[in-house]
């Protein structure tokens, strides 16, 4: 009976200790898979924090351009204040949005590891740049519509209305900007 009770209580504490091999195997996979998550979140954070920055200074330096374009064609399609009106044009300029490190997140489920309020946020960012960039491509195809050489007045109409939304867009990016930056500067902390 001893030899029996002896061959039970090894194989019980052979079992136990293989419970708890696999029990802290588990557990280190899971630390390793959540420190490798946190990573990921923190290199994207880093990355969205430059293109971020690259996308602001992008709009401020054609907000102004913006704006002054705007009011000379909106002198210069007005009849009355036309021949006082001195056009000229230098192209639209319209602000190149980095995407990169939107995308890398998305193919890398990185935002899932991003707070929830912060990866909102940002969402909210990109969509208005990409708004900004339906506009811009918009335009692109009126200008083949109606090309300059063609009908001056008709494309100057074009460009002013994409420009009426471009100069709605430009603040509401650069304020989104500019409250999006000390959230992720906050999250890199933590």
């Amino acid at each position: 009976m001893s030899d029996r009770r002896a061959t039970v209580t090894k194989a019980v504490l052979e079992v136990a200790l293989i419970g708890i091999g696999v029990f802290l195997g588990m557990a280190a996979d899971q630390w390793r898979s959540d420190r490798q998550h946190r990573d990921q979140a923190r290199d994207a954070l880093q990355r969205f924090r430059v293109e971020i920055q690259t996308n602001q200074a992008a709009v401020e330096k054609v907000r102004d351009l913006h704006a002054n374009l705007r009011t000379t064609i909106a002198a210069y399609l007005d009849p009355k204040t036309r021949a006082t009106t001195n056009l000229h044009m230098e192209g639209f300029q319209p602000a190149v949005f980095e995407h990169t490190a939107w995308d890398l997140a998305l193919a890398t489920q990185a935002l899932a590891d991003i707070d929830p309020q912060l990866a909102f946020e940002l969402a909210r960012v990109y969509g208005l740049q990409q708004t900004y960039n339906g506009h811009t491509e918009g335009l692109g195809g009126a200008m083949y519509l109606r090309p300059p050489s063609e009908d001056l007045l008709k494309f100057l109409h074009s460009v002013k209305i994409w420009l009426d939304d471009i100069v709605y867009y430009e603040p509401a990016l650069t304020e989104n900007y500019t409250r999006i930056l000390p959230m992720i500067d906050r999250a890199l902390k933590d």
